[in-house]
């Protein structure tokens, strides 16, 4: 099979694939609303239906989604890819993320042309929500519905500097 080089994956060499309907929202915009910049209905949003990759780190919007929110670019990053293979990708944002009750805002990585777009394991974790195994379907975290609850743990060490 031929690898798709601008793709992070090939959807062939998968089965049991998990999507979600997620809206996607330009931060950038959102905040100047709230400052009365731009009235609410300026502000770019998109609602497009998502791979859920829990083994990608990062979000990954396709390149017609950032120009459809015009989202700005913060730098470039290198991924590997399925076929081990290392690309560089613009990262943009701050991109708001809807899901049910969920909204992190995070940074994404632009894949080329019309690529699926991908919910990474980040954005994931920052939700609370989990893949319902036998549904096969993203789902808020039953063990905490009505808002999401991130660990947050402190290591302390005992060190001296002399």
């Amino acid at each position: 099979m031929k690898s798709n080089e601008n793709c992070i994956f090939d959807k062939r060499l998968f089965t049991g694939l998990v999507y979600a309907d997620i809206e996607l929202i330009n931060g950038h915009d959102l905040e100047s609303a709230k400052r009365h910049i731009i009235g609410a209905e300026e502000v770019k949003r998109i609602t497009t239906k998502m791979l859920v990759d829990s083994s990608a780190y990062m979000m990954g919007i396709n390149e017609t989604i950032q120009q459809q929110l015009d989202l700005p670019f913060i730098e470039k990053r290198k991924a590997v890819l399925a076929d081990g293979s290392v690309q560089e990708y613009d990262v943009v944002g701050p991109l708001m993320v809807k899901f049910k009750n969920r909204t992190p805002t995070c940074s994404a990585m632009v894949l080329k042309g019309d690529c699926e777009p991908l919910l990474g394991a980040i954005s994931m974790k920052e939700m609370d929500v989990l893949i319902h195994p036998q549904r096969q379907e993203l789902i808020v975290n039953p063990e905490h519905p009505y808002y999401a609850q991130l660990s947050l743990k402190c290591f302390t060490t005992n060190f001296q500097i002399n």
